[in-house]
């Protein structure tokens, strides 16, 4: 009895940190992947970086051993992303003869194409045109500025007002972009000295779509020249604008040459694509899908994503997201060891880029190797590492399947995990890219945290015996969906389009949900429709691909966005599609 006594404790210790069939998943394992993903030589795992790379690498290395082999190739899905836009060596800028130093005195904008233009410059104010119940200004009324440049101050006449109504129309893209459409050639912006009295370059972000005229931003010494023969300055326009809040708009008659020119300089990255073979003669035919994604944030910085705006530093990503990578590994490892767990085949999913917009998940949806359709679940485990002192585990899109909601219930032991649960199969995660195709998904999540896209988020913060228990659960709920003879079947639920990976204004929505990759090129693609929403009245169709709103062409995310922050409640719209390469055109009613 004495000697029962002494290794009972052993056996309670093996079985709350084991779950049914082989004891693989372990608390040592568990935080020996999250150590190494989140170490400082990955330098927190920028898309197409050094780190990037090396994560991938660990990843399949680790599948291999447990006995996946590549689901085609040598399992490594590779891809190219924009790793950061530079200027070109063919600036240029000169006003009346006098020629300006790039860099120095002007810069071209990641947004910019790669033009010249040799015109006459008009001063467009702020460069508005707002008419709505609660405000009206248009710096376009009463000049030309058809051919032209046009001369715009950056930001807007309220610049110490965190509610100001000019705020959404003060981006320095959607400014430019109005510019084209009231007919301007060119821009040049420029910083008053109440904007910003430093009057700084910024660092060139990689975000930003071409709005397919040159953007240059100049120093307000070269704005002054431009603007000598009118007897105005920068200084004393932004003041008259500021304090009048009225429009003031005129022809410079001065002709300015410029040249813009910036260039992409892409990087390499890739998906981990690794198959664990199904052990049923007819189902190893159908799949299920772990996913999770290895990228993280880099060093952080200006348009990183990192919260920690001031900070420069290696963005660990400990929860985000090597908690999933993690309990994928051990999951993997368990389906291998584990004899009769697996009917279908399981396809081991490790992404890149999802912190750069979904990016690898988009990838594969797109060029799959295999038939989607054959999927009966794709499972998205991203930051599965907090589960806190409530032991609260959120879990989404159990409404994309008929009787889903219920098996999750039913396989899971609500005394030791409680559950938040989420019809809706979008979201800010991978699994969004693969309910755009008609696969149910489930999105385990232990909820967001003050260390989240910090350098905070760091491995001795994971809660490893949390992780072993949703370890437990999710393996019980695979294998169920592994083995079952009957095949989900897809339901429609959400999106919830807010939660979208692009800020949102405030106003209408077409009730889509976006390609937010920008997949499609010249155009933006409609992954979703949301069933009562305009866009589904209005005919809109899944994969439909948005061409033109209002006679304004849509070329990605950023015009879509801007197009509808131009929109109002109850207003109809023409929207020209392409639907197999036919266009068409829809009527919808916002």
């Amino acid at each position: 009895m004495k000697s029962i006594l002494r290794i009972l404790p052993v056996f309670l210790v093996l079985f709350i940190f084991s779950c049914k069939g082989n004891r693989e998943v372990t608390v040592n394992e568990l935080q020996g992947h999250i150590k190494y993903l989140s170490s400082d030589s990955l330098r927190g795992r920028l898309t197409g970086s050094t780190g990037d790379s090396l994560a991938a690498e660990y990843i399949k290395g680790k599948l291999v051993s447990y006995g996946l082999v590549p689901l085609s190739g040598d399992g490594l899905q590779r891809f190219k992303v924009t790793s950061r836009i530079v200027e070109g060596k063919s600036n240029s800028l000169s006003v009346n003869g006098t020629n300006f130093e790039a860099d120095k005195d002007f810069m071209a904008l990641a947004f910019s194409s790669n033009s010249d233009l040799d015109a006459e410059v008009v001063f467009a104010g702020y460069g508005f045109n707002i008419n709505n119940d609660s405000l009206k200004w248009n710096d376009y009324n009463g000049v030309d500025v058809k051919g032209k440049w046009v001369l715009i101050l950056r930001g807007d006449p309220e610049p110490d007002n965190t509610k100001s109504p000019f705020i959404p129309v003060s981006a320095d893209r959607d400014k430019a972009l109005l510019a084209k459409d009231m007919g301007a050639a060119g821009v040049l912006m420029v910083s008053g000295q109440v904007f910003d009295s430093q009057d700084a370059f910024e660092t060139l972000s990689s975000e930003g779509y071409s709005v397919d005229i040159p953007v240059l931003r100049i120093k307000k010494e070269v704005a002054d020249a431009i603007l000598a023969k009118s007897k105005n300055t920068v200084v004393t326009l932004e003041k008259k604008l500021n304090q009048t809040r009225k429009p003031y708009s005129f022809s410079s008659k001065v002709t300015v040459n410029g040249k813009a020119e910036i260039e992409r300089e892409l990087a390499n990255t890739r998906n981990v694509v690794m198959l664990l073979p199904g052990e049923d003669p007819k189902l190893k035919d159908e799949y299920i899908i772990l996913g999770a994604h290895f990228d993280h944030l880099g060093m952080g910085g200006p348009g990183s994503g990192s919260r920690a705006l001031d900070t420069i530093g290696i963005h660990y990503g400990a929860d985000d997201n090597a908690s999933g990578v993690a309990m994928m590994l051990e999951l993997a490892e368990k389906f291998a060891k584990t004899k009769g767990s697996h009917k279908r085949s399981i396809i081991c999913l490790s992404f890149s880029g999802e912190e750069e917009g979904l990016l690898g998940s988009k990838h594969f949806v797109d060029d799959p190797g295999m038939d989607l359709s054959k999927v009966n679940v794709m499972i998205n485990l991203d930051m599965v590492g907090r589960l806190n002192e409530t032991k609260n585990l959120q879990i989404s899109g159990v409404g994309t399947a008929a009787g889903l909601k219920a098996l999750v219930y039913a396989k899971t032991d609500t005394s030791v995990i409680k559950l938040t649960l989420s019809d809706e199969g979008y979201g800010p995660s991978d699994h969004s890219s693969f309910y755009g195709k008609n696969i149910p998904v489930l999105f385990y999540f232990t909820g967001a945290h003050m260390d989240y896209h910090t350098p905070k988020d760091t491995w001795e913060k994971i809660n490893y015996k949390g992780m072993v228990e949703i370890s437990c659960l999710i393996f019980n709920m695979a294998e169920y969906l592994a083995s079952d003879n009957s095949k989900l079947q897809f339901k429609e639920a959400g999106p919830k389009v807010e939660n979208g990976r692009y800020p949102r204004r405030k106003g209408v929505t077409l009730g889509i949900m976006p390609d937010f990759a920008g997949v499609i090129k010249n155009g933006l693609r409609a992954d979703f429709v949301t069933p009562g929403k305009p866009a589904a009245i209005g005919g809109m169709q899944k994969g439909d691909i948005i061409k033109v709103i209002n006679g304004k062409t849509v070329n990605n995310i950023q015009d879509y966005m801007f197009r509808m922050g131009q929109l109002k409640h109850g207003q109809t719209i023409s929207v020209e599609v392409l639907r197999n390469d036919k266009k068409v055109v829809l009527l919808i009613q916002l």
